[in-house]
């Protein structure tokens, strides 16, 4: 259950409650009894773990060159190119 953080705009004291994802949160009351309350949005915490979040974590060992090396078209090119013609 995801935890939400609120402000209350007669008060001021910031609180944190805990809603369902599908749970109506017009309803929310600060701990004095106010309903003017506002959700304070913060990003959510990310971590990484793992390999492959730093450049120097991939392409070890051989490098790929950046240009396509094979000559096949797709066919969306190739029916442009008989339309055109």
């Amino acid at each position: 259950m995801p935890a939400y953080t609120f402000r209350c705009r007669v008060c001021g004291e910031v609180f944190t409650r805990r809603y369902g994802f599908h749970e109506d949160l017009s309803a929310v009351t600060c701990p004095q009894g106010h309903h003017e309350v506002e959700r304070i949005f913060a990003p959510p915490a990310v971590v990484f773990k793992g390999s492959g979040f730093y450049i120097t974590d991939h392409r070890r060992g051989s490098e790929k060159s950046k240009s396509p090396t094979s000559k096949t078209t797709s066919a969306s090119q190739q029916a442009a190119t008989a339309t055109a013609t």
